[in-house]
């Protein structure tokens, strides 16, 4: 059953109507707040067939006022220049193969792995394990690098993720309910911005096709995503 809380912020957003940013922003924050933190979410529901690899959605985008959240970060590196840089900016776990045999025996008290390329080798083993919750370091999302301090730096500023799911969805963090609203507001569009210029070339018609914020105890409010129209 719905809580009372829920239901006072249902009757504050108009389920058939789409939003501008700013105003979509505006509602969330007139919600009922819960009695913790709550995390904001974008989810895009896209034109594309998940199912075909030139149509995968994936990347990376810095929210201009953080995520909210306390990164935790771990780095595969032999000892050496990029182990040490690891640990000067931030890194909580740096290390190769006793980090490997961690993880191989099922830790993932982490919240992204960046590797070295020549870490790689041995990291790909733990495709399974670390794979399917989303920890696999990748070159695509800049945590497979050379560049090691600036990987871990832009992560713990509030870097994000973004990955197409089977079903064409995307979910992405925008930050935190204790946000102001210019934060807030700056954070998505800086989401939306970003999944738009991830449009594959292969795809025909509408891509963005839905996107609603939301909060972790909220309803959605869904965005108009008309003034993004020259980037989708």
């Amino acid at each position: 059953m719905p809580s009372k809380r829920y239901k006072k912020a249902v009757e504050m957003v108009d389920g058939k109507k789409a939003y501008p940013l700013k105003s979509a922003v505006d509602v969330l924050s007139k919600f009922p707040k819960a009695k913790f933190n709550e995390t904001l979410d974008l989810a895009f529901r896209l034109g594309v067939d998940p199912k075909q690899s030139d149509q995968m959605v994936r990347g990376t985008v810095p929210l201009p006022h953080g995520s909210g959240k306390t990164v935790r970060v771990l780095v595969f590196a032999k000892s050496g220049p990029a182990a040490e840089a690891a640990k000067t900016a931030g890194a909580e776990f740096v290390g190769f193969e006793d980090m490997i045999k961690k993880c191989q025996d099922g830790w993932t008290d982490f919240d992204v792995a960046v590797a070295t390329p020549e870490a790689m080798g041995e990291v790909r083993k733990l495709g399974k394990v670390l794979g399917p919750r989303g920890l696999m370091p990748n070159p695509k999302t800049g945590t497979v690098t050379d560049d090691i301090a600036r990987a871990v730096k832009e992560v713990k500023a509030g870097r994000v993720e973004f990955k197409l799911d089977k079903a064409g969805n995307i979910h992405v963090p925008v930050g935190k309910a204790s946000f102001n609203s210019t934060q807030i507001e700056e954070n998505a569009r800086a989401v939306i911005e970003a999944v738009a210029k991830a449009r594959p070339h292969s795809v025909k018609g509408i891509y963005m096709q839905t996107c609603t914020l939301s909060a972790t105890m909220s309803p959605p409010v869904r965005v108009d995503l008309k003034e993004f129209a020259d980037l989708h």
